[in-house]
């Protein structure tokens, strides 16, 4: 019994309700419209006061609402009021203008739909709630007679009054049943009429996909860039704190790359960031690149006491701009990678040669323990692999035998862009 009141009279069939007596109301221009046709055509000069001619303007003024449903407004404003009135998700509609024919005969098909349901519940709305008031009220007024009320004389029997209050509240019902019923359909045929087209979706979907790619891009690159710039200078300050009194010279190295690595990083961040500002060109620092700032990476990194050992068999300057923008960033995340699980007291080896046709990098380093545990853990090998594979190379890394762990990567000189 509850499930079923709340399907009459719940929040979401009173919501569809109004959404159909919305679709009476905007039927009552063309239903006028219907008049003005139908009462030259039958020679009335009272099609209001004749049912079956209301009935027969109501069904001129649809195909001519069908028609001006093919103005642009029409479908997101309807997709709009069943979004909300009717319930239905928002990825299942299209809030666009309907621009193909298929798009425009759906919207034409809803609109009908909307407005011949609306016309009806609205007219029963109008009708049905004074008729069962009366009939809940008759047994009050029972010694005026159903005759002198205007009422058929079946009602001045006794055992037909004591019914009328029944028959009164089940006809609000049969309303109730008949407005939910009509709105349930329309909320189940909306994602059909007014959702988007097999070729809408497939664009949607495109849409999300490029999105979804710059967002993880941009998510790559403040990992990397923020990432290391942190780590180096946590081990920075840290080296520079022991040896505060010992060694001043140590001292100012380490706060001079604590300054130009926050510089550098700022600058590299204001650049992700303009990426996000809508309308805003690209930002004012230029992505690093091994050409660039392979040597200061490698000095910044000295700086916090690490050493650091690089082999460079390849010249920077030949390897493409996109090569070396992210062979560069590979190297970053590597550097990083050993200052936050090893620290500043064992070596790092760094090697980069061109063999093959393919770049390959390595960044080497000895396993002094169990890598430290971060809250939440990191993201920085899974992100070198996206670039490896973006750009058709690979990336291996974990322990060696030799009681190292060894990153190390192959890049295609010419591979996918």
């Amino acid at each position: 019994m509850r499930q079923a009141a709340r399907l009459l009279f719940g929040r979401g069939a009173r919501l569809r309700w109004v959404h159909l007596i919305l679709g009476g109301a905007l039927a009552m221009p063309y239903v006028l419209v219907g008049t003005v046709i139908i009462g030259p055509a039958t020679g009335s000069t009272d099609v209001f006061g004749s049912f079956p001619l209301q009935l027969a303007s109501f069904g001129v003024g649809l195909p001519i609402a069908a028609v001006t449903s093919l103005f642009p407004l029409t479908r997101p404003l309807e997709a709009a009021a069943v979004r909300w009135l009717c319930g239905v998700d928002a990825d299942r509609l299209a809030f666009g203008p309907a621009r193909t024919r298929g798009e425009k005969r759906r919207t034409a098909a809803w609109f009908t739909l909307h407005l011949g349901f609306g016309g009806i519940i609205a007219g029963m709305s109008l009708a049905v709630p004074p008729f069962a008031a009366v009939l809940v009220l008759l047994p009050l007024f029972a010694g005026l007679g159903g005759t002198r009320l205007g009422l058929p004389e079946v009602l001045d029997h006794a055992w037909a009054l004591a019914l009328a209050p029944v028959a009164g509240a089940a006809t609000l019902v049969a309303l109730a049943g008949c407005a939910a019923g009509c709105g349930a359909l329309l909320a189940r045929w909306a994602p059909e009429l007014l959702g988007p087209s097999p070729e809408g979706r497939l664009a949607a979907a495109e849409a999300r996909a490029a999105d979804l790619a710059v967002r993880n891009r941009l998510a790559r690159e403040l990992h990397d860039s923020v990432g290391h710039a942190l780590s180096a200078v946590t081990l920075q300050a840290s080296a520079a704190r022991r040896v505060l009194d010992s060694d001043p010279e140590f001292v100012r190295e380490a706060l001079a790359a604590i300054e130009d690595t926050t510089r550098r990083t700022v600058g590299e961040l204001d650049a992700v960031l303009g990426v996000l500002r809508e309308g805003d060109g690209p930002g004012t620092a230029p992505a690093p690149t091994l050409a660039g700032d392979l040597d200061g990476l490698l000095s910044r990194t000295r700086a916090s006491g690490t050493r650091v050992t690089a082999t460079i068999d390849a010249d920077p300057e030949a390897l493409p701009p996109l090569l070396s923008r992210e062979a560069y960033r590979i190297v970053q995340e590597g550097l990083s990678n050993a200052l936050r699980h090893v620290g500043h007291r064992v070596a790092v080896d760094v090697r980069i040669a061109v063999a093959g046709g393919q770049l390959e990098i390595i960044v080497e380093n000895p396993v002094t323990g169990p890598a430290p545990s971060r809250p939440g853990g990191g993201h920085g090998l899974r992100g070198i692999a996206d670039r490896a594979r973006l750009l058709g190379g690979t990336s291996t890394a974990g322990p060696t035998t030799a009681q190292t762990w060894r990153l190390h990567v192959h890049l295609p000189m010419k591979g996918p862009v």
